[in-house]
């Protein structure tokens, strides 16, 4: 349910969301079947602003050949119900592609498939989300020394109006992560994040460039680096790495029940050490990994390029960057190695970073109120296993965290494995904080 925001007034929601991809899709599908089963005295009304102006999930990186690196069973909804017709086979179904999904025998669609299917259910909640607005500021509203609600402020994007206001009791960031970039580095029209991949290669036009470095050891510098060879069959390709080669994920049964939804429990609970320990160990499930069948492929052609004696596939491994300088006509970038010292020099047209993202602050939209949230030893944020994060008595509006929670619940708190958990637990946590009367559930309201 939502409220018109006119001039003037400021309408208060019970939840407003702050961004709107996956993690908030997921929680406005939940509040959408919850409202569905409560009925009007028990509904919880919400709105939702984004600043992209529409709805958008790594674009930059839709290669047609890629697949997803999750099962299509851990969607928007089906570890939460089911039964939901917001599910990935209820979208096949409508697609009409159902039968055909299964004859393929894959647990894991194509990326832009699953992207189609995001779009398809972000489209049910139109009238929910304001595309093409940036929350710049939370002000906190007091009322007898007690933060009770906060007034959330939206800037429209690309033109000058006015901003929106609103009035939340509680705020899910759901903001995402930025691209992590070595300091110093500026993202220009020649020096890229793979973010902006396929834009920017768009962008080129007629251009025929004769060489590109692709930066990073991880799934997306692998895909990066096959997608360039693919799509410019006459330039080279350098692949600039720290590690003496890909290393490959490991998806095996055993090591996938690090995301779990019981496995958030374990960790919460876990001592510091502990806790260090299992993403220690369980690193190579997500961070700087690549999936097996990349690597083979990668390898093969370079070994057939050698073959040939044609090579355009460059592998500059146990090296770095030790210094990139950029002129009109392209990057010059000078690579080290680690083990020699030896510098090679590569001229491209090109230098594309795929060095993956890093978490942003989400507090900092908070203001003075961000002093009212606490943090732990090292500076982190404290939050509670329901993802609300810990503050001082005076702050009763409730802050929660989709991301940005890693060393509280887990290597999953920014993968898609556990979204629809997490989502179906935050709006628990408010549900049940405004009616001690409600049924409770282990991982959502549905039953």
């Amino acid at each position: 349910m939502s409220q018109d925001l006119r001039d003037g007034e400021a309408p208060t929601y019970d939840l407003v969301g702050v961004g709107f991809g996956p993690s908030n899709l997921a929680l406005a599908i939940a509040l959408d079947e919850h409202n569905a089963r409560a009925g009007a005295d028990a509904d919880v009304s919400a709105l939702f602003f984004e600043r992209q102006a529409q709805f958008g999930w790594h674009r930059g990186m839709l290669i047609d050949d890629a697949t997803m690196q999750v099962s299509f069973l851990k969607d928007l909804v089906t570890l939460r119900n089911p039964t939901s017709e917001f599910s990935f086979l209820a979208y096949l179904h409508s697609r009409d592609r159902l039968v055909d999904f299964i004859n393929q025998k894959s647990l894991f669609p194509l990326r832009v498939e699953f992207h189609d299917y995001l779009e398809w259910a972000a489209g049910r909640f139109d009238e929910q989300v304001r595309y093409g607005h940036e929350v710049i500021e939370l002000r906190p509203v007091w009322r007898d020394g007690e933060v009770v609600h906060f007034e959330v402020v939206a800037r429209p994007t690309g033109h000058d109006a006015a901003p929106v206001v609103c009035r939340a009791r509680n705020v899910v960031f759901g903001v995402g992560m930025e691209p992590n970039l070595p300091d110093g580095v500026t993202l220009t029209e020649r020096v890229w994040h793979n973010r902006d991949l396929l834009a920017r290669v768009d962008e080129l036009g007629e251009r025929a460039p004769e060489r590109f470095a692709v930066v990073g050891a991880g799934q997306s510098a692998a895909e990066v680096t096959k997608y360039l060879h693919d799509r410019f069959p006459r330039a080279d390709v350098c692949a600039v790495f720290s590690r003496y080669g890909y290393s490959p994920s490991d998806d095996s049964p055993f090591a996938n029940r690090i995301f779990d939804p019981d496995a958030v429990d374990q960790f919460f609970t876990a001592p510091d050490d502990v806790k260090r320990m299992i993403l220690d160990y369980h690193g190579n499930t997500n961070y700087s990994v690549v999936d097996p069948e990349l690597i083979d492929e990668l390898y093969r052609r370079l070994y057939q390029e050698k073959v040939l004696g044609e090579q355009r596939l460059r592998i500059y491994n146990v090296s770095r960057l030790a210094e990139v300088v950029e002129a009109d006509d392209g990057v010059r970038a000078t690579v080290e190695s680690l083990t020699t010292r030896e510098k090679s020099v590569l001229d491209c047209d090109v230098l594309v970073y795929a060095t993956g993202y890093r978490p942003t602050d989400p507090l900092r939209l908070l203001g003075e109120a961000g002093t009212l949230c606490r943090r732990d030893g090292a500076g982190e944020i404290r939050v509670g296993r329901d993802y609300r994060v810990v503050s001082e008595a005076e702050l009763r509006c409730g802050v929660y965290l989709q991301g940005s929670t890693e060393h509280t619940h887990g290597i999953s708190s920014s993968l898609l494995s556990n979204t629809v958990v997490r989502a179906g637990e935050i709006l628990q946590s408010i549900v049940a904080r405004r009616s001690a009367d409600l049924p409770s559930h282990p991982y959502a309201l549905s039953r």
